[in-house]
């Protein structure tokens, strides 16, 4: 007997009550998998790409692109027993991370376990898989426990045919977009919307005159969608600012919050920085970010109280240490989604992920995951000339780590004056959970670690 689920507008952040459903990336009748990027859903921040929590076939969708609808209702129905080699079992998207929070994918632990539910792979590895058109869902993974490495995705074979999803078919018409010159990075090399959108901006492929007659021609859309560009972004940014609010007033009417910070001397990593670009190509060098949020990360994983949330009253430990990074958008707003696993990426690793990240969320590419798994967040507004950073607590994470500007100042050691690069690293913690002393201790950790960069 089939066993029938419901794919539901899932909760991307604490402070989403509806979206909408801006493209299908499916149709009735195809076969997904657990993890399988399945829709675009457009929030008050952000377009983010949601997977499905279930596998089987999709028997139908109940929501049309361009609806919005609340966090909860059901968006398509996906029938069929889950593939025997996968062993997985569906589980419910949460209605609200107020009540739980969503839990990170990982390898099973159990002796004897086929196979694992999702293919493992580091961020570079799946950035990777998206640019060659592979469908990392697919791979046997030949690194340990299963991982799927770079050699995997280097040897697998690329989709061999790219779909082109309804919406982007319908926009490649109106603006003129010669569908064969466009490279798609859906699921299995699937043409999206945005893909025909950049091949717009790039002017990929030629105007037919029927393609300009189409492109003169108002759009089948909903009266609110058809907004002047300027009208819309402003909309947007209205929406987005609202959403914050929202979170932000939330976080200091709920969070008991404390603050603590603490003076670093950064010396030593930046000559360690230094040296290690010597051996790198320009486009694979560090940034002095990367040391900062693998610092954060390591000391969140030393310090565990600190890298969770608050549920229920009571505090729920991260299984790993997901690190939500804030990133400005270039239209105004700020959206922090996850680095996972941060603590476990090497350095090199950690860099190519912060930039896929930053580039995927200003090109509003993010990954529902990315957007809801965060278990501790990092600021770093140094590059506007801040030196001390007191943020706010984005719930229900119950701790947010601020890094300001790197200064050249007087600092003494071993009682010798001198000119020393230092930054200031705060600490915005919620008292429910844990108190003064180990805030104090996440922050000698993070001293510890970025005066020994060579441990990272």
């Amino acid at each position: 007997m089939n066993e029938r689920a419901e794919f539901v507008m899932p909760s991307l952040g604490a402070d989403m009550e509806s979206g909408t459903v801006a493209e299908w990336l499916v149709k009735p009748g195809d076969r997904i998998r657990k993890g399988d990027v399945v829709a675009v859903i457009d929030t008050d921040k952000a377009m983010i790409e949601v997977e499905s929590f279930h596998t089987g076939t999709v028997e139908s969708l109940l929501v049309g692109t361009g609806r919005r609808v609340p966090v909860g209702t059901a968006l398509a129905v996906i029938t069929g027993a889950p593939l025997a080699a996968e062993a997985v079992s569906p589980e419910p998207v949460p209605a609200s991370p107020e009540k739980r929070p969503a839990r990170p994918r990982r390898p099973p632990s159990a002796p004897g376990a086929p196979h694992a539910p999702s293919p493992v792979a580091s961020p570079l590895v799946r950035h990777l898989a998206e640019q060659r058109g592979v469908d990392i869902a697919r791979l046997r993974g030949t690194g340990p426990q299963g991982r799927v490495t770079r050699a995997d995705v280097e040897h697998a074979e690329p989709a061999p045919e790219a779909r082109v999803s309804p919406l982007a078919r319908g926009l490649a018409a109106r603006l003129g977009v010669d569908l064969a010159g466009v490279h798609g990075t859906g699921r299995g090399g699937a043409i999206r919307a945005q893909d025909v959108r950049e091949a717009a901006e790039r002017g990929a492929g030629p105007r037919p005159p029927e393609a300009v007659e189409e492109a003169a021609r108002p759009p089948a859309e909903p009266a609110e969608a058809r907004a002047v560009p300027g009208a819309d972004q402003e909309r947007r940014r209205e929406a987005m600012r609202q959403a914050i609010a929202r979170a932000m007033a939330r976080s200091k009417r709920e969070i008991p919050h404390y603050y603590l910070s603490t003076t670093v001397d950064l010396t030593r990593a930046l000559a360690w920085l230094r040296e290690r670009n010597r051996d790198l190509p320009v486009s694979r060098r560090l940034l002095p970010a990367a040391l900062l949020l693998k610092a954060a990360a390591r000391a969140a994983a030393e310090v565990p109280r600190l890298n969770g949330f608050w549920v229920d009253d009571a505090f729920v430990p991260g299984e790993a240490v997901h690190l939500g990074v804030a990133i400005s958008l270039r239209g105004g707003g700020l959206i922090a989604p996850a680095l996972h696993d941060a603590a476990r990426l090497e350095l090199e690793d950690l860099m190519a992920a912060l930039k896929d990240l930053v580039s995927r969320a200003r090109a509003g590419r993010l990954r529902g995951a990315e957007m809801t798994e965060a278990t501790i967040t990092v600021t770093n507004l140094g590059d506007q000339g801040v030196e001390a950073v007191h943020g706010v607590i984005y719930p229900p994470q119950v701790a947010l780590v601020g890094f300001g500007k790197i200064v050249d100042r007087p600092w003494a050691v071993d009682g010798l004056l001198g000119v020393r690069p230092l930054v200031t690293g705060t600490l915005a913690a919620d008292h429910r959970a844990t108190d003064g002393y180990t805030g104090g201790r996440f922050l000698g950790i993070l001293g510890r670690l970025l005066d020994q960069p060579e441990t990272l």
